[in-house]
């Protein structure tokens, strides 16, 4: 059986907590002349993975 690997984009994009994983969001590195005010402060906050996307997730993180 091979050896199971973690998906490296993955490891730097979510972390374990104690009730699911949490994440930041995407779109807030460049092109933000054109994107509002409140859009550019809600693409800060970090949330928790949704409960759906949490098996996928897992499945790319096997050893957290």
């Amino acid at each position: 059986m091979p050896k199971m690997k973690t998906n490296r984009g993955a490891a730097k994009r979510f972390r374990a907590t104690a009730s699911g994983f949490k994440r930041g969001q995407s779109h807030h590195r460049h092109i933000l002349t054109k994107k509002s005010s409140k859009r550019k402060r809600q693409l800060c906050a970090i949330t928790q993975v949704n409960d759906v996307d949490v098996p996928s997730v897992r499945r790319m993180l096997p050893f957290v």
